[in-house]
């Protein structure tokens, strides 16, 4: 038998262990138990609430226009546009506040999922509000997604329409 004694705010404080005897069925019993618990920890962090949007925010892709048409074999600016919220680079957890996704042509991610980080989905982590592009040649979307300091998007998501531009 292990004893502790120690002192708490109370009093005296005395702690036994004894060595028991764990047959197949409740050591079985045991690991569904753990798994069980796993499992919940697990789902609990998957739905965690996400981090609140104002319900008012809204962001746009200021500059190139919807339909516009660019001139390929040199860089042009794409401008975010962001309102009733303000911009934090990642990791930064302040209220009302995200870091913006440009997303070249794709669809919208999952939107109960960290954005992924691939030539389709470019992360500004460091707050940056505009970005120099060069595409090919050929007709392109571009999207802006907010996210928070985790990259997950907020709760509304906000997320500019779709635009698309031609670069010749």
């Amino acid at each position: 038998m292990l004893v502790y004694q120690g002192i708490n705010s109370v009093g005296p404080v005395s702690l036994s262990c004894r060595q028991v005897n764990v047959n197949r069925e409740s050591q079985l019993m045991i690991r569904q138990l753990a798994a069980f618990l796993g499992l919940l920890i697990f789902t609990g962090l998957a739905l965690a609430e996400r981090t609140p949007a104002p319900k008012n925010a809204y962001v746009y892709v200021g500059w190139p226009n919807d339909g516009e048409v660019l001139y390929g074999n040199r860089p042009f600016r794409v401008w975010f546009g962001l309102r009733h919220m303000g911009v934090a680079p990642k990791g930064v957890d302040r209220p009302n506040t995200g870091h913006h996704h440009l997303l070249i042509d794709t669809d919208l991610p999952p939107l109960d999922e960290e954005i992924p980080s691939d030539r389709n989905h470019i992360h500004f982590g460091a707050g940056q509000t505009e970005t120099m592009l060069e595409l090919p040649p050929g007709r392109h979307t571009l999207q802006l997604l907010m996210a928070d300091f985790e990259h997950m998007p907020h709760d509304p998501p906000v997320y500019s329409r779709k635009i698309t531009i031609t670069v010749k």
